[in-house]
């Protein structure tokens, strides 16, 4: 089982975070056993990138992107029966699948229709740089909360077989339900705004939540190699 870092003050609460910027300080200050480690960080783009820049600086690590995607439900773009981890393969929501019974060519339609935007992303924003062995290094992986869970789940099976050693997750928020699925799976889970309830949305936690364009993230990207390199972080720190 891992080792959960939440903050009990801000448990069961909506708009606790300014945005996504505050929420990473916030999460590096909880983090901060970790700073002076040699820590490889990624972010899950899109929402994930800014909290994990702000991580990257209080860290001085460097950020690289980790592109998983939700696999849609075939009548709406807001709700997911699993997801595609980098090199495509599917980890599905058996119970969704089942209750909403898809189907073999329906999830095969879709989890096509997901593997060519996982590609055309991985292209655009990683240039198709392949990613690299991990070697028992320890690994934290970021994103901007913890709704279903399956990308983040995707993406820890990934790091895992990369060879991650200490492996910890980092969001501001999540569902009190994927959070005890998801603590077995890694050494630390940081989620500093666990909340119960009978839906949850990511952005409840937050006084500023939109969708960030792929524009933004690598702007932010290059923001954070900047101020890492010595130069000028930019604008909106």
């Amino acid at each position: 089982m891992g080792r959960l870092i939440d903050d009990p003050r801000l448990t069961d609460r909506e708009r606790v975070f300014r945005d996504r910027r505050d929420a990473g300080r916030r999460l590096a200050a909880a983090l901060k056993e970790f700073q002076g480690r040699e820590v490889r960080l990624f972010a899950i783009p899109a929402g994930g990138v800014p909290v994990a820049a702000e991580m990257a600086l209080a860290f001085r690590v460097p950020l690289d992107l980790l592109i998983v995607r939700k696999i849609q439900l075939p009548w709406t773009t807001e709700a997911g029966f699993g997801a595609l981890d980098p090199e495509g393969r599917a980890l599905f929501n058996e119970d969704l699948v089942a209750r909403f019974g898809l189907s073999p060519e329906e999830i095969e339609r879709q989890v096509q229709k997901t593997l060519t935007s996982l590609q055309e992303r991985e292209a655009r924003l990683r240039g198709g740089r392949p990613y690299p062995p991990l070697q028992r290094a320890t690994v934290m992986v970021v994103d901007d909360g913890l709704a279903s869970g399956y990308t983040m789940r995707a993406a820890v099976r990934f790091l895992k077989e990369k060879g991650a050693g200490e492996l910890i997750c980092a969001v501001p928020t999540g569902s009190r339900r994927t959070v005890a699925e998801l603590l077995p799976q890694v050494d630390v889970l940081a989620c500093l705004n666990v909340r119960g309830g009978w839906s949850f949305a990511v952005a409840d936690a937050y006084d500023l939540w939109y969708d960030l364009t792929e524009g933004e993230v690598q702007e932010i990207m290059a923001e954070v190699s900047r101020a890492l390199a010595g130069g000028p972080a930019g604008e909106g720190r």
